[in-house]
Protein backbone atom coordinates (compact mmCIF):
# COMPACT_ATOMS: atom_id res chain seq x y z
CA UNK A 1 0.00 0.00 0.00
CA UNK A 2 1.40 3.33 -1.20
CA UNK A 3 2.53 5.93 1.95
CA UNK A 4 -0.13 8.31 1.60
CA UNK A 5 -3.23 5.69 1.24
CA UNK A 6 -1.63 3.78 4.32
CA UNK A 7 -1.78 7.32 5.99
CA UNK A 8 -5.01 7.67 5.14
CA UNK A 9 -6.10 4.26 6.59
CA UNK A 10 -4.22 4.67 9.68
CA UNK A 11 -6.19 8.24 10.33
CA UNK A 12 -9.97 6.81 9.16
CA UNK A 13 -9.66 4.07 11.69
CA UNK A 14 -8.19 6.28 15.02
CA UNK A 15 -11.13 8.73 14.17
CA UNK A 16 -13.40 5.79 13.78
CA UNK A 17 -12.08 4.97 17.00
CA UNK A 18 -12.07 8.32 18.51
CA UNK A 19 -16.03 8.87 17.20
CA UNK A 20 -17.04 5.25 18.79
CA UNK A 21 -16.17 6.78 21.85
CA UNK A 22 -18.26 9.77 22.50
CA UNK A 23 -21.84 9.96 23.66
CA UNK A 24 -24.96 11.74 23.67
CA UNK A 25 -24.63 12.59 27.77
CA UNK A 26 -21.63 12.84 29.26
CA UNK A 27 -18.76 15.18 28.27
CA UNK A 28 -15.71 13.23 27.13
CA UNK A 29 -12.08 15.63 27.30
CA UNK A 30 -9.03 14.65 25.27
CA UNK A 31 -6.81 13.57 27.94
CA UNK A 32 -9.35 10.63 28.57
CA UNK A 33 -9.78 9.87 24.63
CA UNK A 34 -5.97 9.67 24.36
CA UNK A 35 -5.77 7.06 27.56
CA UNK A 36 -8.32 4.81 26.06
CA UNK A 37 -6.62 4.79 22.63
CA UNK A 38 -3.37 4.28 24.12
CA UNK A 39 -5.15 1.39 26.03
CA UNK A 40 -5.92 -0.39 22.69
CA UNK A 41 -2.68 0.26 21.59
CA UNK A 42 -2.92 3.81 19.40
CA UNK A 43 -0.23 5.98 20.42
CA UNK A 44 -1.88 9.36 19.54
CA UNK A 45 -0.80 13.32 20.59
CA UNK A 46 -3.56 15.24 22.63
CA UNK A 47 -3.00 17.60 19.27
CA UNK A 48 -3.79 14.89 16.88
CA UNK A 49 -7.20 13.99 18.79
CA UNK A 50 -8.32 17.76 18.77
CA UNK A 51 -7.26 17.83 15.27
CA UNK A 52 -9.05 14.81 14.63
CA UNK A 53 -12.36 16.03 16.65
CA UNK A 54 -12.24 19.45 14.54
CA UNK A 55 -12.37 17.27 11.18
CA UNK A 56 -15.02 14.61 12.36
CA UNK A 57 -17.25 17.77 13.51
CA UNK A 58 -17.43 19.19 10.23
CA UNK A 59 -19.11 15.71 8.80
CA UNK A 60 -21.13 14.58 12.59
CA UNK A 61 -23.32 16.05 14.73
CA UNK A 62 -21.08 16.17 17.59
CA UNK A 63 -20.27 19.18 19.58
CA UNK A 64 -17.60 20.69 21.99
CA UNK A 65 -18.64 22.54 25.56
CA UNK A 66 -15.31 25.10 25.01
CA UNK A 67 -13.25 24.47 28.21
CA UNK A 68 -10.34 23.56 28.22
CA UNK A 69 -9.26 20.98 28.04
CA UNK A 70 -12.10 20.22 25.89
CA UNK A 71 -15.01 17.91 26.23
CA UNK A 72 -16.74 16.29 23.25
CA UNK A 73 -20.27 14.61 22.73
CA UNK A 74 -23.18 13.36 20.63
CA UNK A 75 -24.98 16.41 20.06
CA UNK A 76 -29.01 15.48 21.50
CA UNK A 77 -30.70 16.23 18.39
CA UNK A 78 -28.36 13.63 16.48
CA UNK A 79 -29.86 11.59 14.26
CA UNK A 80 -29.50 7.58 15.20
CA UNK A 81 -28.37 7.39 11.71
CA UNK A 82 -25.35 9.31 11.90
CA UNK A 83 -24.17 7.64 14.95
CA UNK A 84 -21.90 4.39 14.64
CA UNK A 85 -23.72 1.68 13.42
CA UNK A 86 -25.06 -1.16 15.81
CA UNK A 87 -27.76 -4.44 15.16
CA UNK A 88 -30.23 -5.46 17.28
CA UNK A 89 -28.84 -8.50 18.44
CA UNK A 90 -25.55 -6.38 19.76
CA UNK A 91 -27.87 -3.86 21.18
CA UNK A 92 -29.52 -6.17 22.64
CA UNK A 93 -26.14 -8.13 24.27
CA UNK A 94 -24.68 -4.69 25.12
CA UNK A 95 -28.40 -3.99 27.14
CA UNK A 96 -28.66 -7.11 29.22
CA UNK A 97 -24.40 -6.63 29.91
CA UNK A 98 -25.50 -3.06 31.44
CA UNK A 99 -28.08 -4.69 33.40
CA UNK A 100 -26.61 -7.84 34.43
CA UNK A 101 -23.14 -7.26 34.79
CA UNK A 102 -22.17 -4.22 35.10
CA UNK A 103 -21.14 -4.25 38.80
CA UNK A 104 -18.49 -6.77 38.10
CA UNK A 105 -16.56 -4.83 35.78
CA UNK A 106 -13.73 -2.22 36.67
CA UNK A 107 -14.94 1.74 36.12
CA UNK A 108 -12.51 2.49 33.57
CA UNK A 109 -14.31 -0.56 31.05
CA UNK A 110 -17.81 0.99 32.33
CA UNK A 111 -16.11 4.56 30.93
CA UNK A 112 -15.29 3.34 27.79
CA UNK A 113 -18.53 1.06 26.96
CA UNK A 114 -20.50 4.06 28.31
CA UNK A 115 -21.27 4.97 24.64
CA UNK A 116 -22.21 1.66 23.74
CA UNK A 117 -24.70 1.52 26.26
CA UNK A 118 -26.30 4.43 24.83
CA UNK A 119 -25.93 3.64 21.33
CA UNK A 120 -28.11 0.25 22.19
CA UNK A 121 -30.56 2.32 23.95
CA UNK A 122 -30.92 4.54 20.86
CA UNK A 123 -30.71 1.82 18.19
CA UNK A 124 -33.50 -0.39 20.03
CA UNK A 125 -35.89 2.83 20.63
CA UNK A 126 -36.90 1.87 16.84
CA UNK A 127 -36.87 -1.70 16.79
CA UNK A 128 -39.99 -2.88 18.93
CA UNK A 129 -39.87 -6.17 18.56
CA UNK A 130 -36.64 -6.64 19.52
CA UNK A 131 -36.62 -4.52 22.37
CA UNK A 132 -39.33 -6.66 24.19
CA UNK A 133 -37.41 -9.43 24.53
CA UNK A 134 -35.14 -7.14 27.36
CA UNK A 135 -38.66 -6.66 28.75
CA UNK A 136 -39.45 -10.29 28.52
CA UNK A 137 -36.51 -11.77 30.08
CA UNK A 138 -35.68 -11.67 34.03
CA UNK A 139 -33.23 -13.68 36.12
CA UNK A 140 -33.76 -14.61 39.62
CA UNK A 141 -32.24 -16.16 42.81
CA UNK A 142 -32.66 -20.03 43.16
CA UNK A 143 -32.71 -19.20 46.88
CA UNK A 144 -34.53 -16.42 49.22
CA UNK A 145 -33.36 -12.81 47.50
CA UNK A 146 -31.76 -10.67 50.09
CA UNK A 147 -30.69 -7.31 49.83
CA UNK A 148 -26.99 -7.33 48.18
CA UNK A 149 -24.66 -5.39 50.84
CA UNK A 150 -23.45 -2.04 50.28
CA UNK A 151 -19.73 -1.83 48.74
CA UNK A 152 -17.73 0.94 49.25
CA UNK A 153 -17.23 2.18 46.13
CA UNK A 154 -13.81 3.55 46.41
CA UNK A 155 -12.27 0.30 47.22
CA UNK A 156 -14.48 -1.32 44.82
CA UNK A 157 -13.24 0.76 42.55
CA UNK A 158 -9.42 -0.13 43.77
CA UNK A 159 -9.73 -3.55 43.67
CA UNK A 160 -10.97 -3.83 40.16
CA UNK A 161 -8.23 -1.52 38.38
CA UNK A 162 -5.81 -3.75 40.46
CA UNK A 163 -6.92 -6.48 39.17
CA UNK A 164 -7.16 -5.63 35.55
CA UNK A 165 -3.87 -4.16 35.97
CA UNK A 166 -2.12 -7.24 37.68
CA UNK A 167 -1.13 -5.03 40.57
CA UNK A 168 -1.20 -5.62 44.59
CA UNK A 169 -3.18 -3.95 46.43
CA UNK A 170 -3.13 -2.43 50.36
CA UNK A 171 -6.26 -2.34 52.12
CA UNK A 172 -8.29 -2.12 55.31
CA UNK A 173 -10.36 -4.97 55.65
CA UNK A 174 -13.22 -5.64 58.19
CA UNK A 175 -13.56 -9.18 59.74
CA UNK A 176 -17.10 -10.41 60.02
CA UNK A 177 -19.61 -9.00 62.57
CA UNK A 178 -20.67 -5.82 64.09
CA UNK A 179 -17.79 -5.56 66.03
CA UNK A 180 -15.38 -7.25 63.57
CA UNK A 181 -11.55 -6.55 63.67
CA UNK A 182 -9.76 -4.27 61.30
CA UNK A 183 -6.50 -5.43 59.56
CA UNK A 184 -4.37 -4.30 56.66
CA UNK A 185 -3.45 -6.09 54.16
CA UNK A 186 -1.70 -6.11 50.97
CA UNK A 187 -3.16 -8.94 48.58
CA UNK A 188 -2.62 -10.49 45.04
CA UNK A 189 -5.79 -10.33 43.31
CA UNK A 190 -6.96 -13.49 41.72
CA UNK A 191 -10.45 -12.97 40.48
CA UNK A 192 -13.91 -12.12 40.91
CA UNK A 193 -16.61 -14.44 41.98
CA UNK A 194 -20.05 -13.24 42.46
CA UNK A 195 -22.18 -15.73 44.97
CA UNK A 196 -25.55 -14.78 45.77
CA UNK A 197 -26.03 -11.28 46.17
CA UNK A 198 -22.06 -10.95 47.24
CA UNK A 199 -19.00 -10.05 45.11
CA UNK A 200 -15.67 -12.17 46.39
CA UNK A 201 -12.36 -11.50 45.92
CA UNK A 202 -10.56 -14.57 44.93
CA UNK A 203 -6.68 -14.13 46.29
CA UNK A 204 -3.86 -14.62 48.29
CA UNK A 205 -1.92 -12.24 51.03
CA UNK A 206 1.53 -11.50 50.47
CA UNK A 207 2.83 -12.96 53.52
CA UNK A 208 0.77 -16.40 53.18
CA UNK A 209 0.76 -18.76 49.63
CA UNK A 210 -2.88 -20.09 50.19
CA UNK A 211 -5.85 -19.08 48.09
CA UNK A 212 -8.41 -17.13 50.12
CA UNK A 213 -11.96 -15.14 49.50
CA UNK A 214 -12.45 -11.83 50.81
CA UNK A 215 -15.80 -10.51 50.72
CA UNK A 216 -16.00 -6.67 48.35
CA UNK A 217 -18.57 -5.18 51.00
CA UNK A 218 -16.08 -5.82 54.20
CA UNK A 219 -13.09 -3.91 52.36
CA UNK A 220 -13.10 -0.45 54.16
CA UNK A 221 -10.26 0.98 51.64
CA UNK A 222 -8.14 -0.32 49.43
CA UNK A 223 -5.61 1.14 47.02
CA UNK A 224 -3.41 0.20 44.04
CA UNK A 225 0.28 -0.55 44.31
CA UNK A 226 2.45 -0.38 41.59
CA UNK A 227 3.88 -3.69 42.11
CA UNK A 228 3.51 -6.51 39.81
CA UNK A 229 1.03 -9.14 41.46
CA UNK A 230 2.12 -12.66 42.03
CA UNK A 231 0.47 -15.36 41.34
CA UNK A 232 0.11 -19.37 42.84
CA UNK A 233 1.67 -21.86 40.15
CA UNK A 234 -1.36 -23.46 37.82
CA UNK A 235 -3.74 -21.45 39.75
CA UNK A 236 -6.88 -21.71 37.52
CA UNK A 237 -10.21 -19.78 38.98
CA UNK A 238 -12.42 -22.42 37.45
CA UNK A 239 -10.43 -25.44 39.31
CA UNK A 240 -10.81 -23.27 42.41
CA UNK A 241 -14.50 -22.56 42.32
CA UNK A 242 -15.02 -26.73 41.55
CA UNK A 243 -13.46 -27.57 44.59
CA UNK A 244 -15.89 -26.73 46.87
CA UNK A 245 -14.00 -23.50 48.38
CA UNK A 246 -16.92 -20.84 47.48
CA UNK A 247 -19.33 -23.15 49.29
CA UNK A 248 -17.36 -22.65 52.76
CA UNK A 249 -15.63 -25.58 54.57
CA UNK A 250 -17.74 -27.46 56.90
CA UNK A 251 -14.67 -27.22 59.52
CA UNK A 252 -11.99 -24.55 59.42
CA UNK A 253 -9.67 -26.27 60.44
CA UNK A 254 -9.39 -28.60 57.73
CA UNK A 255 -9.01 -28.12 53.79
CA UNK A 256 -12.68 -28.73 51.88
CA UNK A 257 -12.56 -32.73 50.84
CA UNK A 258 -15.24 -34.11 47.98
CA UNK A 259 -16.93 -37.20 49.58
CA UNK A 260 -19.51 -39.56 47.77
CA UNK A 261 -22.79 -38.32 48.68
CA UNK A 262 -25.86 -40.66 48.94
CA UNK A 263 -29.51 -39.87 49.36
CA UNK A 264 -32.49 -41.68 49.71
CA UNK A 265 -35.73 -40.59 48.68
CA UNK A 266 -38.94 -41.12 47.18
CA UNK A 267 -39.50 -41.69 43.41
CA UNK A 268 -41.38 -38.15 43.19
CA UNK A 269 -38.27 -36.47 44.75
CA UNK A 270 -35.74 -37.99 43.32
CA UNK A 271 -36.93 -37.09 40.24
CA UNK A 272 -35.85 -33.64 40.57
CA UNK A 273 -32.16 -34.90 40.41
CA UNK A 274 -32.87 -36.16 37.10
CA UNK A 275 -33.06 -32.98 35.75
CA UNK A 276 -30.70 -31.25 37.78
CA UNK A 277 -27.85 -33.41 38.71
CA UNK A 278 -25.64 -32.72 41.38
CA UNK A 279 -22.31 -33.78 39.67
CA UNK A 280 -21.26 -35.86 36.06
CA UNK A 281 -20.66 -38.54 38.06
CA UNK A 282 -24.29 -38.94 39.74
CA UNK A 283 -26.61 -42.09 39.63
CA UNK A 284 -30.10 -42.48 40.36
CA UNK A 285 -31.13 -46.44 41.24
CA UNK A 286 -33.99 -47.67 42.41
CA UNK A 287 -34.11 -49.44 45.74
CA UNK A 288 -37.60 -50.88 45.62
CA UNK A 289 -40.91 -49.77 44.72
CA UNK A 290 -40.83 -46.43 46.72
CA UNK A 291 -37.46 -45.48 47.45
CA UNK A 292 -34.67 -44.53 45.27
CA UNK A 293 -30.94 -43.79 45.77
CA UNK A 294 -29.10 -40.87 44.07
CA UNK A 295 -25.67 -40.50 44.83
CA UNK A 296 -22.88 -37.92 43.88
CA UNK A 297 -19.13 -37.25 44.46
CA UNK A 298 -19.79 -33.31 45.97
CA UNK A 299 -17.21 -30.95 48.20
CA UNK A 300 -18.61 -31.82 51.70
CA UNK A 301 -19.05 -27.90 52.56
CA UNK A 302 -21.68 -26.02 54.70
CA UNK A 303 -23.34 -24.71 51.35
CA UNK A 304 -24.19 -28.54 50.63
CA UNK A 305 -25.40 -28.65 54.67
CA UNK A 306 -27.50 -26.21 54.06
CA UNK A 307 -29.07 -26.92 51.27
CA UNK A 308 -30.13 -30.67 52.26
CA UNK A 309 -31.32 -29.07 55.27
CA UNK A 310 -34.11 -27.39 52.77
CA UNK A 311 -35.58 -30.48 52.06
CA UNK A 312 -36.91 -31.57 55.39
CA UNK A 313 -38.17 -34.86 55.85
CA UNK A 314 -38.59 -35.49 52.26
CA UNK A 315 -34.89 -37.17 52.28
CA UNK A 316 -35.01 -40.75 54.42
CA UNK A 317 -31.59 -40.88 54.95
CA UNK A 318 -28.44 -39.86 54.08
CA UNK A 319 -25.09 -41.23 53.33
CA UNK A 320 -22.13 -40.99 54.50
CA UNK A 321 -22.82 -40.29 58.56
CA UNK A 322 -20.40 -37.18 58.56
CA UNK A 323 -23.42 -35.43 56.57
CA UNK A 324 -26.12 -36.95 58.44
CA UNK A 325 -24.87 -35.58 61.62
CA UNK A 326 -24.05 -31.88 59.85
CA UNK A 327 -27.24 -31.58 58.78
CA UNK A 328 -28.99 -32.78 61.59
CA UNK A 329 -26.67 -30.73 64.00
CA UNK A 330 -25.49 -33.69 65.72
CA UNK A 331 -21.96 -33.56 67.24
Amino acid sequence: MPAQEKETSNSLYRQWQILSRLSTGKWLGTRELQETLEREGIEISLRTIQRDLNQIALRFPIESNKTVPQGWRWRSDAPIQSLPHMTSSQAVTFMMVEEHLKHLLPPSLIDEMNPWFDLARRSLSTQNNVRQWINRVRIVPASQPVIPPLVERQAQQAIYEGLLQDKQIECIYRARGHQGEEKTYILNPLGLVQKGAIIYLICTRHDKSDVQTFALHRFKSATVLDIRALHPVNFDIDAYIDSGALGFRVDFSKPTENIELKLVMHEDDALYFTESQLSKNQKVEQLNEQLYQVSAVVPFTSQLVWWLRSFGKKIVRIEPVEVFNAVHEIE
